[in-house]
């Protein structure tokens, strides 16, 4: 299996009570909750893709943590993955680590990157039944206000954007942005197939509260 999640901010004690409000009571109990959660669904041969902001513990700090979860590893870079940096950090526990990359997964193309990209290589691509084929999977907004503004431009693009792309009748733009941050699957990896679903149901229960 491949799973998707981002954003876990291992050591980050702060989010307890500023930005994301864990509510756990320190980052060891925060820590161990997440390594639980993971270990839970992940087994040693699924791969598992890190949207960045994986620890902000240092090298040997992560490596610890990296350590104890299961599964293949790959990892987006984030902005706060400053471990990358440290020579202790073993690189060796994952398959690889890159700023950017783009996979396919159950017959769909899917782009990775720690940031929301608002025109992502191949969005316009369809499969021949006319479904869309690419997906885009970010992360680094949490759930703030970036994250309405992310949704906001989508709700913009679906409904009013229409693109002329090799067809005799222009059609509307696909855009499919999925924010895979962690809090949003109770610190669960997830695969595609369920942050699809996760995602329609979060953004339609969004513009019902609207």
């Amino acid at each position: 299996m491949r799973y998707y999640i981002s954003d876990l901010h291992f050591y980050h004690e702060s989010l307890n009570y500023q930005l994301d409000c864990r509510g756990f009571g320190d980052r060891t109990q925060m820590n161990e909750a997440m390594i639980r959660k993971w270990n839970d669904r992940v087994r040693p041969k699924d791969e598992v893709f890190i949207l960045g902001d994986l620890s902000m513990g240092m090298g040997d700090a992560t490596n610890e943590i990296v350590s104890r979860l299961s599964g293949k590893l790959y990892l987006i870079e984030g902005n706060h993955d400053r471990f990358l940096r440290d020579k202790h950090f073993n690189r060796e526990r994952f398959e690889w680590i890159r700023p950017y990359a783009e996979i396919h997964d159950s017959g769909k193309k899917v782009i990775l990157s720690h940031y929301p990209i608002f025109f992502y290589n191949r969005q316009y691509r369809r499969n021949k039944d006319g479904s869309d084929r690419t997906y885009m999977l970010y992360g680094h907004v949490h759930n703030s206000e970036d994250e309405l503004l992310v949704d906001e431009f989508q709700e913009i693009i679906r409904s009013r954007t229409r693109v002329l792309h090799h067809e005799e009748e222009p059609r509307q733009l696909p855009c499919h942005m999925i924010n895979c941050f962690c809090m949003y699957s109770d610190y669960t990896p997830l695969t595609l197939e369920e942050w699809i679903e996760n995602d329609r149901a979060r953004r339609g229960a969004l513009h019902r509260d609207l």
